[in-house]
């Protein structure tokens, strides 16, 4: 195998005469990214594929030191290619874009309903690590930990007084999961079970609670602020509570109720009390999440 440093030498004194005169020339082929290429790929080149290549290879080397290419197709940095007997100049995104692209379907994998877009912007590196929260950040790196190799992982239930930044902490974690391939939906439970009524209308709703219901990650953000009645509790919710518990599903819950308090706001619809279906409801959440207080102050005023 010939050396690359005697090829370029060999492909320089053979240059066509008009081309001995190209000083350019020289200075492209001493560039250290042509000639990273021209040695991965020494078996294959030889000194007549310089040769014709050197315009290409000249503009490569432009390119890279200018932000020309920049302006033309931002995002994008210039590589050079071998293409049959040509050296040809090909364009990929470059590490900035590579980010934006991975973040951008990373996002995809979050569905939010009746939640801010902001939401997915949230990073859990980026939170606030404030004494109240500590044990929450624990729990969710825990459960992350465990959910590489467990899809069955148990979620949380987060609660806590107003705005002490429950729904942010599981959005952290909401990203961190779409980022690694995990389909996720966060959703705000009052406005869910406020548009039941408008999915029976556009006889969507059986689609509505299959896709919540099948989903490998969801949050219930705000439960126990919403207004219940039998149906919505117990052919709705506890249907999706059921089903996730039956097929072991991570499931997190948001709430400024505790369990005991969630468990009297179920007990209580329009019409009725009743403190035995409250029960089995509550028997759901218990197998699917683990209560953890989130202290700290009101972060909305």
């Amino acid at each position: 195998m010939e050396d690359i440093s005697s090829l370029i030498k060999k492909a320089m004194f053979n240059l066509k005469p008009e081309a001995k005169f190209r000083p350019d020339y020289q200075t492209a082929l001493e560039n250290e990214e042509v000639k990273k290429f021209l040695a991965t790929h020494q078996a294959e080149i030889t000194p007549e594929i310089i040769d014709n290549s050197l315009d290409n290879l000249y503009l490569f080397t432009q390119q890279l030191k200018s932000n020309r290419i920049q302006k033309i197709l931002q995002g994008y940095e210039p590589h050079l290619v071998l293409n049959d007997n040509l050296i040809e100049i090909t364009y990929a995104p470059g590490k900035v874009m590579q980010t934006e692209l991975a973040l951008n379907k990373a996002q995809k994998r979050i569905q939010l309903i009746d939640l801010p877009e902001k939401l997915k912007n949230v990073t859990l590196s980026e939170l606030d690590k404030a004494p109240g929260r500590e044990e929450a950040l624990v729990k969710i790196a825990t459960f992350l930990k465990q959910y590489q190799t467990n899809s069955h992982a148990r979620g949380l239930y987060l609660e806590g007084s107003f705005g002490v930044g429950k729904t942010y902490l599981l959005a952290g974690l909401a990203n961190v999961l779409a980022q690694n391939g995990t389909q996720v939906i966060f959703l705000h439970t009052p406005s869910f079970i406020a548009s039941l009524p408008t999915f029976v209308k556009k006889n969507t709703l059986a689609a509505e609670v299959d896709k919540i219901t099948q989903a490998p990650v969801v949050i219930f953000d705000d439960i126990g602020a919403e207004s219940l009645s039998e149906w919505s509790r117990d052919d709705i919710l506890g249907v999706i509570f059921q089903k996730r518990m039956d097929n072991e599903l991570p499931t997190f819950f948001t709430s400024n109720l505790d369990l005991a308090g969630l468990e009297k706001h179920f007990s209580e619809t329009k019409n009725s009390v009743d403190e035995l279906k409250a029960k089995r409801i509550m028997q759901r959440i218990r197998f699917l999440s683990e209560e953890v207080l989130v202290k700290g102050e009101n972060r909305r005023v």
